[in-house]
């Protein structure tokens, strides 16, 4: 765990990582634009010769977003056969933001950026440092069943009866919500279309019950997720581009981690996953082991995958 008070003893020590301090990170500062093209190989290096350093790290989890989740557990299994002891812990996006910002979580491996967390990077960017950016496609989106008829999310204006006057959304305190609150629903005009935020399992079982009963249903969701492999559903176009574009996903640290622990920091530096690969984990964890042991899901599924593990640590994913 790095403690503020530890890691400001540490002099001296040459940061591979890019500190959002010497960026500023004030409310008012435009960190996350900064983050707006993501190279998943750019900092790969290999970190076997890396000194361990701090041996205790917390990893935090974002409720309710399953990548998340993936990532959060398989870097705790890599990082454990590599002389850590490491604790996953789930938490709202805010909460996590915050934690990791005060120090009381070490590392956060899913921020969206440049859109969907660049609130909470301006925000405590001056408490942050970057890992590097581990998958570089991921997008925001507003999912409909396939047979329903809208094709644009225009179209829920004239259309909101078809789906129950509702667009079911996630945690209040999920980027995506804000943005659907800030820019959706103002640039296309959604203002009488009731938008319900509430959880990611809410959002997730309305979904199913509806593809049950055979009733349309309008969701706001996000590639990459398991749910479009297991339901018969479609992204509504964008072409406001209200929901930002592709966005990278990146491991952010609290300030001085790669100092106190350089060989973990270089580790989430050499984290790439592919779309199959991480599919496939979130399939493993979500429907193969139900939530309940995502830790029995890695191991299974680096069973399959048996030198990914070294590949990480030695920085030859990309």
């Amino acid at each position: 765990m790095v403690r503020r008070r530890w890691w400001r003893a540490v002099a001296g020590v040459v940061v591979a990582t890019l500190t959002l301090a010497a960026c500023g990170g004030g409310p008012e500062d435009d960190v996350a634009s900064r983050f707006s093209s993501c190279s998943v190989s750019d900092r790969i290096a290999d970190a076997t010769a890396e000194p361990v350093g701090d041996r205790d790290i917390i990893i935090g989890a974002f409720v309710g977003w399953d990548e998340s989740a993936a990532a959060a557990y398989l870097m705790k299994n890599v990082l454990a056969t590599n002389g850590y002891g490491v604790q996953v812990k789930t938490v709202d996006v805010q909460a996590g933001f915050s934690a990791t910002a005060h120090g009381d979580i070490d590392v956060i491996p899913d921020v969206w950026l440049p859109t969907t967390h660049s609130s909470y990077v301006n925000r405590h960017g001056a408490q942050l440092e970057s890992l590097g950016c581990w998958y570089d496609d991921a997008t925001l989106t507003i999912a409909v069943n396939s047979s329903s008829p809208a094709r644009s999310i225009a179209d829920l204006k004239d259309l909101s009866d078809a789906y129950d006057d509702t667009l079911v959304g996630i945690e209040p305190g999920a980027g995506e919500t804000l943005l659907v609150t800030d820019r959706v629903i103002p640039e296309y005009g959604l203002g009488d279309l009731t938008f319900r935020s509430s959880s990611t399992a809410d959002m997730l079982g309305s979904l199913q019950q509806a593809i049950v009963d055979e009733r349309n249903i309008a969701v706001t969701l996000w590639r990459p997720h398991w749910a479009y492999a297991e339901f018969d559903i479609r992204d509504l176009d964008d072409p406001l581009g209200a929901l930002g574009g592709t966005e990278g996903i990146w491991s952010f640290a609290t300030e001085g981690f790669a100092g106190a622990a350089p060989k973990a920091a270089q580790m989430f530096a050499n984290l790439i996953l592919s779309d199959a690969e991480l599919a496939d984990l979130e399939y493993l964890m979500v429907a193969r082991h139900d939530r309940s042991d995502p830790d029995g899901a890695v191991v299974e599924w680096l069973g399959a995958h048996p030198d990914f593990a070294d590949r990480l640590v030695r920085g030859t994913l990309g």
